[in-house]
């Protein structure tokens, strides 16, 4: 087997996980883009250095490539040490706003469409991989993919500060 042919087979599946962890720290889609191919092309580039399983050796390429790009691209978002985030304990204020997030998202998935809960469940809190949920589902790929899309739009439309307001006031 040649080395891109073990390159796809060991790496590749592993392209949604990799965009997830970009998109969750760049907070973008395009700017998520970007950074996994400068990370794919790291990756395949260092392809030789792989030892054990290829997704936490991706998914690290991935998380450095990303702090990379926000030093470059918005360092004022980076804490003061720019290397890790703060690993200070939460004081009360910050525990009971984490918990009053943790309901509103929570009431938003409840609030989505069946196909759309579905796929957002299984892809995000069962971290299920694209092709899988196609299979449970029986559904195409694409139609995984644009379910996920379309739940992660209505969650974000749901938590807009109004929205969270709204869905306390209805219940």
């Amino acid at each position: 087997m040649t080395d891109r042919a073990r390159y796809e087979a060991l790496v590749l599946p592993h392209l949604d996980a990799a965009y997830n962890l970009a998109r969750w720290l760049t907070r973008n889609d395009h700017d998520a883009e970007d950074v996994l191919q400068e990370a794919m092309l790291r990756a395949y580039r260092h392809f030789e250095t792989l030892r054990g399983e290829a997704r936490p050796w991706l998914l690290a390429i991935v998380r450095n490539a990303c702090w990379t790009w926000l030093r470059a691209n918005r360092p004022a978002e980076l804490p003061a040490s720019q290397d890790e985030p703060e690993s200070e304990a939460p004081g009360p204020e910050a525990l009971a706003a984490r918990e009053f997030d943790r309901r509103a998202l929570n009431e938003a998935i409840a609030a989505l469409p069946l196909a759309f809960r579905e796929a957002i469940v299984l892809r995000e809190l069962e971290d299920l991989p694209y092709k899988e949920i196609a299979r449970i589902a029986g559904i195409p790929i694409g139609t995984v993919m644009s379910r996920i899309a379309r739940a992660r739009r209505l969650l974000a439309q749901a938590l807009q500060p109004a929205a969270v307001t709204r869905l306390r006031v209805h219940k």
